[in-house]
């Protein structure tokens, strides 16, 4: 079971979220905030794979929230992931979010099963993020890093045809099981692409593949 704490200032969201996730026959919730201050404490009582984290609440936002359940992971070796979960889709708040450690960065008008598989890749150790957020990440990253050539990015890199379309789905902010439909092979085989091409590239997750291909203008 992957064990989740829910952290949102409006009732309303949190009784939803819990209900959505305690449907699932694979996650729990083991407990939920009010506020970022309430989900820190909760992080360190029951140690849960991922914390589901709204960014504007009282006492402790949400960034500041993730900062510390960040350093105090570090310092204690727990296993605690950060997904962020909210309406703000501006860059200013998405590089405020994942530089303080959060991993995946999903909007509240998402579908609920992409709310869910968003929650089982971060405790897969991936990194969900939403297109909107995505695109707009990679558009300001883009303004600061010159591009090298389409042809000499791919030679350099050495990437199968396969790996760099699987690469430009995680652009989109598709999730392995989403990239999986769209290419018609099976979730195994979008690992393993992705495996590869991370190794190619050097990187070490989602966000750094995509602000990769992003830099290095990698089309079709």
């Amino acid at each position: 079971m992957i064990r989740v704490v829910l952290a949102d200032d409006h009732a309303v969201v949190r009784r939803g979220l819990a209900g959505l996730i305690e449907s699932t026959d694979d996650l729990v919730v083991v407990g939920v905030a009010r506020d970022g201050s309430e989900a820190l404490a909760l992080v360190r009582e029951h140690r849960p794979d991922v914390a589901v984290m709204d960014l504007q609440m009282p006492v402790l936002d949400g960034v500041e929230a993730t900062r510390a359940i960040v350093a105090e992971q570090a310092e204690d070796g727990g296993g605690t992931e950060v997904l962020v979960l909210t309406s703000f889709s501006d860059h200013a708040r998405i590089d405020a979010a994942l530089e303080a450690g959060a991993v995946g960065y999903l909007l509240k008008d998402a579908e609920p099963e992409v709310l869910l598989e968003g929650i089982r890749a971060v405790a897969r150790g991936e990194s969900p993020l939403d297109p909107r957020a995505a695109r707009r990440l990679l558009a300001r990253a883009s303004g600061r890093t010159p591009s090298p050539s389409v042809s000499a990015a791919r030679d350099d890199a050495g990437l199968s045809p396969r790996e760099a379309q699987v690469l430009r789905l995680v652009v989109e902010g598709l999730l392995n099981k989403q990239i999986a439909q769209r290419l018609g092979i099976t979730e195994r085989t979008v690992k393993a692409h992705l495996t590869s091409a991370y190794q190619r590239i050097g990187v070490a997750d989602r966000t750094q593949a995509a602000l990769w291909v992003q830099r290095h203008e990698l089309d079709g």
